[in-house]
């Protein structure tokens, strides 16, 4: 029983300190959740002394948090977004992060010497943008854009995930087996069938969330949780079909957002705050699991990675993916400069140690460096309007 009671009153500890932490954040322009990492790393085994190892419980932590970030960025995505920036976003959200873990793969097998499916591997990891980190800054930001290009970057943070995630696993059984471990036909093939399923099931989700919600007489109350129950019924239910749950939670979420749904403002609200803790949850289990001891001794590669990262790979892959849709120089800049990194990378960063990968603990460190320098850059980063 003082077990559980000592579980409850950290977690609420925690919970609190990451709220009033993030009322300084706002005062001084400190990214919010870098405000919340740092929380759990303050309270890790090298800060306050809680020990947490378990990577499969702060990847199941993640996964879920998530999953609801994602249903809601759909949620709040119009239609119209949609139909102004797909493709540039698809392009950004594929052929974007392919190119991405190319260059950046390159670069660690230089720096590190890693073989080429590790380093490859360590580029697959960071390679996607974080929706929680782009949708805070565009939308609580203050940052104003040209509604194209705001779309394309929220809905590129949205849905590149998919990929991302693939190639990680993929990249991660020939790091464990072999080069020969994957056939290159077939990795093909299941990223195209990943995306697919992912896509259809999301689009079944989502109807049949409205359809829920619409058709039954739900008392007031009832109705985000079922809406929050369903949503994580489509991610759970794509995952074991072997398909792409990130996708089909964020489709679902674009069509349940842009249908008459009822209770559609008081589901909003519920929404709004269940993402802050969703958020908080998330990057402060992440945080905890992080050994700050460990890393000044890879500091220095980590630095120059998460340089190539944002100053070469990122505007290389944007400029590459823009080209043909005619955005402004100062446009193709401002999506090059917004390429941050944060919970996807830090999370599928677990992925190695999971493998049992003997350099999995140093890659999960390296990536948290390369997401706090990504983090550290975001107030930086302005609207190229303003």
């Amino acid at each position: 029983m003082d077990v559980i009671n000592t579980l409850i009153l950290t977690g609420a500890a925690l919970l609190v300190a990451s709220i009033f932490t993030s009322l300084i954040s706002f005062r001084i322009g400190a990214p919010l959740l870098l405000v919340f990492l740092m929380v759990g790393l303050g309270a890790g085994e090298d800060g306050l002394g809680i020990e947490f190892d378990h990577a499969p419980t702060a990847f199941f932590v993640g996964s879920v948090a998530l999953a609801l970030i994602l249903f809601d960025s759909g949620f709040h995505t119009p239609a119209a977004s949609w139909r102004a920036a797909a493709g540039p976003a698809v392009m950004l959200a594929t052929l974007g992060v392919v190119v991405t873990t190319a260059i950046v793969g390159v670069a660690a097998h230089l720096i590190l010497g890693f073989s080429w499916p590790l380093s490859l591997l360590l580029a697959a990891i960071v390679s996607s943008t974080d929706a929680a980190a782009v949708f805070f800054l565009l939308r609580v930001g203050g940052i104003h854009l040209r509604d194209k290009i705001r779309s394309t970057l929220e809905i590129e943070s949205g849905s590149n995930d998919p990929v991302a995630i693939l190639l990680t696993l993929v990249l991660a059984e020939m790091a464990v087996g072999g080069i020969d471990a994957v056939e290159p036909a077939a990795m093909a093939l299941t990223l195209v069938a990943s995306l697919a399923g992912g896509m259809v099931a999301g689009a079944v989700g989502g109807f049949l969330i409205v359809g829920v919600v619409n058709r039954f007489r739900l008392d007031a109350g009832l109705v985000p949780v079922v809406v929050l129950a369903l949503a994580l019924l489509v991610f759970g239910a794509t995952n074991v079909a072997g398909a792409s749950g990130y996708l089909a939670v964020y489709v679902a979420g674009l069509i349940a957002g842009n249908s008459r749904l009822t209770g559609a403002e008081s589901l909003r609200r519920f929404q709004a705050g269940l993402t802050w803790l969703a958020q908080i949850f998330m990057f402060v289990t992440l945080g905890l699991l992080a050994t700050p001891s460990q890393f000044p001794k890879l500091a220095l590669p980590a630095l120059a990675l998460a340089a190539v990262l944002i100053f070469v790979a990122r505007p290389l892959a944007v400029w590459m993916c823009l080209l043909p849709f005619r955005f402004s120089r100062f446009e193709t800049a401002f999506a090059a400069w917004v390429g941050l990194r944060g919970a996807v990378s830090i999370l599928l960063a677990l992925v190695p140690m999971m493998a049992g990968l003997p350099e999995g603990r140093a890659l999960f460190d390296m990536v948290f460096m390369i997401v706090i320098v990504s983090l550290v850059v975001l107030p930086s980063a302005r609207s190229p309007a303003s």
